[in-house]
This record gives C-alpha cells, sequence and structure tokens, in this order.
C-alpha cells in the first residue's frame, strides 16, 4: 500500500517537473501536434514522433519535454527505492497519468510499437 501512495505522489511530481520545463509556446505547439497526430504519447513515458517532423521548434519542444521527464523518471524511481529503473518509473507513469488523459482522435505508442489512434 505504501509503494502504491508513494508511486501516486511521484507521478505527480514527475507530471508537475515536465510542465515546468517546457514554456506555455512549447505546450501549446506539443498540444496542437498532438491534435494533427504527429505527435503522440509512448508507451516508454515518452513523446514521439508519428510522423517525421519538419518544424525546428516543435523538435525542440518534444525533446525539451522528454528531459525533463527523464530527469523526473530518474528522481522517482530513486524515490521509490526499491530498485526501480528509471524506465519502469516511465512506463509505470505512462499507464497510470499519461495513457488516461491520450483525447480521441490521438495516437499513441504501445508497447508493441504500434502507433493506435484512441
Amino acid at each position: 500500500m505504501f509503494f502504491v501512495v508513494a508511486a501516486a505522489i511521484a507521478a505527480l511530481g514527475v507530471a508537475a517537473g515536465a510542465a515546468f520545463a517546457q514554456t506555455a509556446a512549447q505546450k501549446s505547439m506539443i498540444d496542437a501536434a498532438k491534435a494533427q497526430g504527429a505527435v503522440g504519447e509512448q508507451a516508454d513515458g515518452y513523446l514521439g514522433f508519428r510522423v517525421p517532423a519538419s518544424d525546428a521548434a516543435l523538435t525542440q519542444a518534444v525533446q525539451t519535454t522528454n528531459t525533463a521527464r527523464r530527469e523526473a523518471y530518474a528522481r522517482s524511481a530513486q524515490a521509490a527505492g526499491d530498485g526501480a529503473t528509471t524506465e519502469a518509473a516511465a512506463a509505470r507513469m505512462f499507464q497510470t497519468q499519461l495513457l488516461p488523459r491520450i483525447n480521441t482522435g490521438q495516437w499513441y505508442r504501445n508497447a508493441q510499437g504500434q502507433w493506435v489512434q484512441r
């Protein structure tokens, strides 16, 4: 039970950390790209390009967000203290926080590597 509560608290921290790392303009750009189907969440906890990106600003926004997420996942894994890996923390975040927030019509990459439209 303690681990579940700790993981939930850590997940909220991960979401907040990623949000603080990106500017409002970057978030808006990513949200628009998600709505257009160019960018989606991935089962590994990071954003990915469903179609090749030609916009350098969008690429930078995705990289900034993914860097912040990587750091937050590492902190979450360390806080769990049970030998959890960054990758496990990222996958858990995808399942518990990111996947439920994907809107109808948006795309995500599942654990098998396939892009799926919700």
